[in-house]
């Protein structure tokens, strides 16, 4: 007996779903992974961070103490320009391969607020080191990159200004701080609450 149209279309079906590439989406990561580069650079700017920020709040409590401030501040200052060379990078690389959208489970005011905080992270990353830098060439302390290179001396000392600018890194710092914190905290509510499979995309 010959096999009905509809068996032969049904076993075609299946043939072609085995030779099929596997979806990019699984259960825990319903809107796709993040691809390997920018897991990469995200990490890697995370772990800077964890060095950078309490490094650069701490050199005020050891202000006296002449080599744990310099030693804070070459630590402080290297680091941050390498975040800032990473985050170009990441932009780039962004651009270039769009990240996988949100979950469509996720509100669509959600999904503007983690837009928002993006913007928001990767603007203070890019600015901050500038700012820093800048602020350190004006209290006449040109950096000397991991001491290979001297790096260029954008206005020379210029204590009014290092004095502005000097606030502005500071309370930049608190801003930027404040938004890694909601960044960690919205990763954790849809981790262990909405369990939607946005932090895996990450890992």
């Amino acid at each position: 007996m010959a096999p009905s149209s509809d068996a032969v279309s049904s076993d075609a079906a299946l043939m072609a779903d085995a030779r099929r590439p596997p979806a990019v989406t699984d259960a825990p990561y319903p809107a796709g992974r993040y691809r390997l580069p920018a897991r990469i650079l995200h990490w890697a700017v995370a772990v800077l961070m964890l060095v950078v920020w309490p490094v650069g709040f701490l050199i005020s409590f050891v202000y006296e103490i002449e080599w744990a401030k310099n030693l804070g501040y070459a630590v402080h200052e290297n680091l941050a320009l390498i975040i800032w060379v990473l985050v170009l990078i990441r932009l780039a690389y962004r651009w270039m391969v769009p990240p996988p959208p949100l979950p469509a489970s996720i509100p669509k005011v959600q999904q503007l607020a983690a837009h928002a905080v993006h913007a928001g992270l990767y603007l203070f990353l890019f600015l901050m080191p500038i700012i820093g830098f800048v602020t350190t060439n004006a209290w006449g302390f040109p950096l000397e990159f991991f001491g290979l290179v001297m790096l260029p001396d954008p206005i020379g000392n210029n204590e009014p200004a290092a004095k502005v600018l000097a606030w502005i890194h500071k309370y930049g710092a608190y801003a930027l701080l404040s938004l890694i914190a909601v960044h960690i905290a919205a990763a954790l509510f849809h981790h262990y609450v909405q369990k939607d499979g946005t932090l895996r995309r990450m890992l």
